[in-house]
């Protein structure tokens, strides 16, 4: 009877002393909680964070879908009759549109859901921000996955707030540049082989500059050539000018410079055609050409016209920037056109560049017509997204291609930090003497 008594006593006392270890380790990961939060972001979300919002998406999950109509009733007859012919009985449960695992990500959390019949994705991207109220998260996106299926995206806090991107180190990928952070906390990634060109367009104080000087201390440790084109004398790029291959300072220059960069083009094609390849990438490493990436900034000064000779000058610019545009990427000549201000009333030669402009960054604008060129034509989305940027939010900007569009903040580098890089691989800057095109 002892015995008995005594193996009672020692299996009750086991699962206590489990609740009593369970207990005290949730109690210290909850008075640790703010310290580890500061300190160790990520972690805290996986320990604390992530369980408590999941726990909050799956006893929502229900309610919420019912109040943002994404339920379906399964027979909508026997709802209005179930109190008459059904005595009284409840009415059946609406169908809910089946939810998928919540995998955690560093900052946030990613579900699929699979909609019903007659349900689009639209339906999920309007219930979004009542998802983000409901969970007690940052931001909700919801974005097309597969057919019949959405991908819903949640940031539990504002990773742009101070965007956390270790800087490059090496030369690292060729055209490949770490630049920001990303909404989801994933890298910004600006890559010019899979997206060769951009147009960036924002606001005096909006970021622009900050994008640009990190696209070229990224790009400085690169076996790349750099060229620019600054019509406002330079003042913008000049700052690089160690490690510019060439550099226009005005519409003159710009004109020549831009012709140089069109017959060079030409010659790698018609080397590319005599050795049998589609791009200079299919050539062997020593006849490969370098590649060239042209920085175009302020492009509203290419085309801005008060005479007749200067409407020749900019027709002339705007016809071989798209020449470059067209051709360009499969023969090593990139573009990353910046500007305050990129409208239809520059001229038909902006809006026929634009098109050949695949990447797009649109930063916190003065008009909604440069929003509107930048990314009106690729998604409503990001247009409203970018038009909703204020001007406490420096540096945040909509990026947008083919692939969809994201909110992005670029990493502070500064304009002495820039043209440091710039000295520092000054030596890397190759010698193209096709560019080096004297005044007539």
């Amino acid at each position: 009877m002892n015995l008995a008594s005594s193996a009672t006593s020692a299996g009750v006392a086991g699962p206590n002393w489990v609740l009593v270890v369970a207990a005290a380790l949730v109690s210290g990961l909850l008075l640790a909680g703010p310290a580890l939060r500061r300190r160790y972001p990520v972690t805290w979300w996986l320990l604390l964070g992530y369980p408590a919002t999941a726990l909050r998406v799956v006893r929502t999950w229900r309610p919420l879908m019912a109040g943002c109509g994404l339920a379906v009733s399964r027979r909508p007859a026997l709802t209005v009759v179930s109190g008459l012919v059904g005595n009284g009985a409840p009415p059946p449960q609406p169908r809910l549109p089946r939810r998928g695992l919540i995998r955690p990500t560093s900052s946030g959390f990613v579900l699929l859901v699979r909609l019903l019949p007659g349900q689009v994705p639209e339906d999920f991207v309007k219930a979004a921000p009542a998802m983000a109220e409901s969970w007690q998260v940052h931001a909700v996106r919801a974005t097309s996955w597969r057919p019949g299926v959405v991908r819903v995206v949640a940031s539990a806090a504002d990773p742009l707030a101070a965007p956390r991107v270790p800087k490059q180190r090496g030369p690292g990928h060729l055209l490949r540049v770490t630049v920001g952070a990303l909404e989801t906390g994933a890298t910004w990634v600006l890559d010019l082989r899979r997206v060769p060109h951009w147009l960036i367009v924002g606001a005096t104080r909006s970021g622009k500059s900050t994008l640009i000087n990190a696209i070229v201390a990224g790009l400085a440790p690169q076996p790349v050539a750099l060229v620019g084109i600054d019509c406002k004398g330079g003042m913008e790029l000049s700052l690089y000018e160690p490690r510019l291959s060439a550099l226009a300072t005005n519409r003159e220059q710009a004109v020549r410079l831009l012709a140089a960069l069109v017959d060079l083009t030409l010659n790698r094609m018609t080397v590319c055609r005599e050795a049998r390849v589609r791009n200079i990438w299919g050539l062997p490493d020593k006849e490969r050409p370098i590649p060239i990436v042209v920085i175009v900034d302020e492009i509203a000064e290419l085309f801005l016209v008060a005479s007749r000779n200067e409407k020749d000058e900019a027709q002339a610019a705007g016809t071989a920037l798209i020449r470059l545009a067209q051709l360009g990427a499969a023969l090593g000549v990139f573009l990353v056109v910046a500007g305050q201000r990129v409208g239809s009333d520059l001229g038909p030669g902006v809006t026929a560049l634009r098109a050949q402009l695949g990447g797009r960054v649109c930063h916190r604008v003065a008009d909604p017509g440069t929003a509107e060129m930048a990314l009106g034509d690729l998604n409503p989305d990001a247009l409203k997204a970018a038009q909703a940027i204020t001007p406490e939010q420096a540096g945040t900007a909509v990026l947008a291609s083919g692939d969809g569009w994201e909110r992005a903040r670029s990493h502070l580098i500064t304009e002495s930090e820039a043209e440091a890089v710039a000295v520092e691989y000054a030596h890397l800057t190759p010698v193209l003497s096709e560019l080096h095109v004297e005044a007539p």
